[in-house]
């Protein structure tokens, strides 16, 4: 990407060391792409990889920045889709972008809203996987809806139509009107604006979809630039292109050598796959895209998935489920995911988790929180939120030093074999 003078040196990456070039990835039957590296942003550095918490609303929900700079969290991502309807774009501008909003020192990413437009348009659930149906390649499945929902979205060649799912009122998002957005809202790193298709589509509406991808990365690149040079007294925000193709390899290689020619400063992995199917795809999109830009992988936060796509070349990764999860409570454990709301926690005076360094395990016990919980009071989804934000940011830091003084194959299987025995 081309910056103006005064901003060239405000993004960079570098890597630092690579899993063993010979050893199988999990489920690519080739070669691991891991590898350890540092982001460099306006509002400092990400070590890789690393675990990016969702704050959709600029908010990680129950969280105060504060604490989610004391358990270790690099960086926050929110959502362009959601702060677009509310409060809207230009508040956040005139507040200084979107970590000056949310009183959150470090550096930000921000989502092109695409996923958002399309997932909620067509009624399904904000999953990255979703079932094949047996007619997925007869008539009428590419315009398909989820059962009792109505279609919120409609995309054409240079955007999407589509309504609130606030208030019903109709808006229209193209490639210039998401980076005009994701500029106001001020991020470090942001995301073209790509169209998200579901396993559910035909394979020829795959092919269409990811040629109309491609025409809006170029989109989006001319746009940015021209919004970099026009707002160059706000700090560089880089462009990550968004990579798609479904679980089609020669699609997912297509739109990686694609989009890995165009002048993007990082990419983005998305898209509907099969969970068991994640590390044959990244490593698909990891042989053809370049070695020396970051790789951001939308939307996973379970173990056996962060060690999938942390050695098959992802260098970060967000997910809502922490908190999601939290808000049920729901909490991490080394030996699995345990309901605090069983009655066995009643009388239970221990930790979350002996051992745990974060704040809530250190100053409160199991049978409080529950007691919480039970008590419908708001501060137990704080509490176990910070936890679960807390367990995951620490896996992914290990992982990356288990990169860097080479023992991730033995911490993979002590973490694994723990979490899901």
């Amino acid at each position: 990407m081309v910056h103006p003078q005064s901003q060239q040196s405000s993004f960079a990456f570098s890597v630092r060391h690579r899993l063993e070039d010979t050893t199988p990835g999990a489920g690519s039957g080739g070669p691991r792409h891991g590898r350890t590296g540092t982001i460099t942003t306006p509002h400092g550095e990400i070590r890789t990889p690393a675990f990016i918490p969702v704050g959709t609303k600029a908010t990680v929900k129950a969280v105060l920045p504060a604490a989610m700079a004391e358990l270790g969290a690099q960086a926050l991502l929110a959502n362009a889709y959601h702060l677009y309807l509310q409060p809207g774009a230009d508040i956040l501008d005139e507040a200084g972008g979107l970590g000056a909003f949310m009183n959150w020192p470090g550096p930000t990413f921000t989502d092109s809203g695409g996923f958002q437009v399309m997932s909620l348009g067509s009624g399904f659930k904000k999953v990255i996987t979703m079932d094949v149906p047996v007619d997925s390649d007869k008539a009428g499945a590419d315009d398909r809806v989820a059962v009792g929902k109505e279609r919120l979205a409609h995309i054409d060649d240079d955007g999407v139509w589509f309504k609130s799912h606030l208030n019903g009122d109709r808006h229209r998002f193209t490639p210039e009107i998401s980076m005009q957005v994701q500029h106001q809202l001020g991020a470090d790193i942001m995301f073209a604006f790509d169209e998200l298709t579901t396993l559910m589509n035909s394979r020829g509406y795959q092919e269409e979809s990811l040629e109309r991808t491609r025409l809006w990365a170029q989109r989006c690149i001319v746009e940015h630039q021209r919004l970099t040079e026009e707002r160059s007294h706000r700090p560089y925000q880089a462009l990550f292109g968004v990579i798609q193709g479904a679980q089609y390899e020669d699609l997912r290689r297509k739109a990686s050598a694609d989009l890995g020619a165009m002048d993007f400063d990082g990419f983005g992995i998305g898209g509907a796959l099969e969970k068991e199917n994640l590390g044959t795809i990244l490593g698909w999109c990891s042989d053809e895209l370049p070695e020396d830009k970051p790789r951001h992988l939308l939307g996973i936060s379970e173990p056996d998935d962060l060690f999938t796509a942390i050695e098959n070349g992802a260098d970060t990764f967000d997910c809502v489920s922490p908190t999601r999860v939290a808000r049920n409570s729901a909490f991490y454990t080394p030996h699995g995911r345990w309901n605090l709301s069983n009655a066995r926690f009643k009388r239970d005076f221990t930790p979350l988790v002996d051992g745990c360094d974060c704040y809530t395990c250190g100053n409160y016990s199991r049978a409080y929180i529950h007691h919480l919980f039970k008590a419908k009071e708001m501060v137990s989804a704080t509490l176990i939120s910070i936890h679960n934000e807390r367990f995951v940011v620490r896996m992914v830091d290990d992982a990356r030093e288990a990169i860097d003084n080479g023992t991730f194959n033995e911490l993979k299987a002590e973490v694994l074999g723990s979490y899901y025995r």
